[in-house]
């Protein structure tokens, strides 16, 4: 049975990962994000893993997984290894939970949202709720008082939140007994030897949060590189809220063509005209792949 604290050391210096959550298909934002993690991983002579963040499972549309795996595979984004599904690592996630109860990291809690709208909807150290028998409580991590979590992200630089005056104690269980993204997240990177993480900029502030459980954990910190957003001619971030369009698996080089142009990569033309297939233009553009190119702000630019 795989444990918390297995050893790695065969592994190669450099290993990235793609993680969506099934709840629609990709858009090209997402797959972006894809073909940045996969540049970034093949650049450095890495191993590049896909992981199915399944947890939420009310909230999952049917057969997006499936959708999900086709996009990457017809954009010759092929995982290195078996595709690791959060829904079936329950038992890893409460042996991490448990852990950290056991190192009174964790308090039960029973608030809910609107009680919370009077703390300006951070939760105070302790639950102000009565505990009643029986009652389905959620499991939130402690912060102790001015707690300021620092790192340096490879493009956006240095970024620093006070996590306990930001965002205060945070949901690893709710009620109902899903286990949140925050430790799911933690635990597999540990377990699947994650050192490098691309994504996108809007998951940035739940960065703080992630490392203080790895400290918590005794976890080593991955690598972080947060991208700009792809946005719509609103200036919206494109997301599944928003509407955004899938992308179409019949026209895979035409959608790399697009990505590689958001990321700041200019092919050769005769690497175009010669109809190679997505994995060979992928590997043409590893070689010309940089983060240098990129914004710092949080927009690639406007794009439907």
């Amino acid at each position: 049975m795989e444990t918390l604290g297995d050893a790695r050391e065969s592994r190669p210096l450099y290993r990235g990962r793609f993680a969506p959550s099934p709840t629609g298909p990709l858009h090209l934002g997402s797959l972006a994000t894809a073909v940045a993690s996969y540049l970034d991983t093949r650049q450095h002579q890495g191993q590049w893993l896909v992981r199915i963040e399944d947890l939420d499972q009310p909230r999952e549309v049917p057969q997006a997984t499936e959708q999900i795996l086709e996009t990457l595979s017809v954009h010759g984004l092929e995982s290195d290894e078996p595709i690791l599904y959060q829904s079936q690592r329950a038992d890893i996630y409460q042996s991490a939970l448990t852990q950290l109860i056991e190192a009174n990291w964790v308090f039960d809690c029973c608030c809910s949202r609107k009680s919370l709208k009077h703390h300006q909807q951070i939760h105070p150290a302790h639950c102000t709720a009565s505990l009643m028998p029986n009652q389905p409580t959620a499991k939130r991590m402690r912060i102790p008082a001015h707690t300021t979590i620092a790192f340096d992200d490879r493009l956006q630089g240095h970024y620093a939140q006070p996590l306990d005056e930001v965002v205060g104690p945070f949901v690893l269980q709710r009620k109902d007994g899903i286990f949140a993204y925050q430790l799911a997240v933690v635990v597999d990177d540990a377990a699947q030897g994650i050192t490098h993480v691309v994504r996108g900029v809007d998951i940035i502030d739940s960065t703080p949060r992630q490392l203080w459980l790895q400290q918590c954990l005794g976890f080593h910190m991955p690598h972080y590189l947060h991208l700009p957003l792809v946005c719509n001619d609103q200036n919206q971030k494109l997301s599944k809220q928003n509407h955004a369009v899938a992308v179409n698996n019949q026209t895979p080089i035409e959608n790399l063509k697009h990505v590689f142009h958001l990321l700041g990569i200019t092919l050769p033309e005769l690497s175009i005209n010669e109809g190679l297939q997505p994995a060979e233009l992928l590997s043409i553009a590893t070689t010309l792949w940089s983060p240098n190119k990129l914004p710092q702000d949080r927009y690639v630019g406007n794009f439907v």
